[in-house]
């Protein structure tokens, strides 16, 4: 969902090594975008439908990465989230969720954050509140939303729906793209993301709504058009909420990307705060309106 195209490009500059690549019209280096997309989503794919549980530990080793990004950021602007007890409640939260179901999920986040807490009051008194506040968004934001994607993983159908979940979710960034930079004209939120644009958030809901009918009705998923239609109604706002909220948070730190770990797409929080908000909306959409043989978790 970018803006809509400047003027035209200038001449390419040239250093010692070779010409520079500019970046695209929506500002990322495009190629490396696109390739380390595709090595991404074979990823996936493979674990996905080798074994669930290949899955579950490419899942959680992101969101651990996820969780470093943020606590290295904020420690950057002199919050001292304790990096520790962040990241044994990410991967226990994942781990839970696929074993125990929601409910376990639940009481893991809660004793994820007393350690938190436990953890920072052993350190000095100043700025602890500061910490324990941030460092429970730490331990929310991934690990605890994406532990919805690993209740979906659980089912029977797990794989599948996973990949319906990853796959509408994408779409949204797929759709709000084009249609942005071809289209774009109405910024959504120019204090927050710039590049933004209504024009191509009408586009992720239009692409999200397709996807999501192929995914339900033409997988093992099974469930009515009807369903998918709703499902893409509802994960383009959400995935375009998660990737607002992410960009308001780098903008309250003042920072362009949360790391440079990923070509062209930057951290890995970057490509994962659409998911992440997603995943709890998409989980119940599927539980309520294509419930699996295996029942509610």
């Amino acid at each position: 969902m970018t803006e809509s195209p400047g003027s035209s490009a200038s001449p390419l500059a040239t250093t010692p090594e070779g010409p520079v690549v500019p970046p695209s019209r929506a500002g990322r280096n495009l190629p490396a975008a696109i390739t380390v997309g595709i090595v991404l989503g074979a990823l996936i794919i493979g674990c996905l439908f080798w074994r669930k549980e290949l899955f579950l530990v490419l899942a959680t080793a992101s969101l651990s990465i996820g969780v470093w990004e943020i606590v290295t950021a904020l420690r950057a602007q002199g919050v001292r989230v304790p990096i520790v007890p962040a990241l044994l409640g990410c991967i226990a939260q994942m781990v839970v969720a696929f074993l125990y179901g929601a409910q376990a999920l639940g009481v893991t986040f809660l004793l994820a954050v007393a350690l938190l807490v436990m953890w920072r009051g052993s350190e000095p008194v100043p700025g602890a509140a500061a910490d324990v506040t941030h460092g429970v968004l730490a331990t929310a934001y991934p690990a605890l939303l994406g532990g919805f994607a690993m209740l979906m993983l659980a089912s029977p159908d797990g794989a599948w729906r996973t990949f319906t979940f990853v796959a509408v979710t994408v779409a949204s960034d797929i759709g709000g793209y084009a249609v942005g930079v071809l289209a774009g004209r109405h910024p959504m939120a120019p204090s927050i993301s710039p590049k933004k644009s209504w024009e191509g958030f009408l586009g992720s809901v239009l692409f999200c709504m397709l996807i999501g009918v192929v995914c339900v009705t033409f997988t093992p998923v099974q469930g009515p058009w009807w369903a998918g239609l709703i499902l893409g109604a509802l994960l383009a706002p959400a995935a375009t909420l998660g990737d607002l909220a992410e960009s308001a948070l780098k903008r309250d730190i003042g920072i362009k990307d949360m790391s440079s770990i990923l070509p062209g797409h930057g951290g890995m929080m970057d490509r994962l705060d659409s998911l992440v908000v997603a995943a709890p909306v998409c989980w119940l959409v599927l539980t309520v309106l294509v419930p699996s043989a295996g029942g509610f978790r």
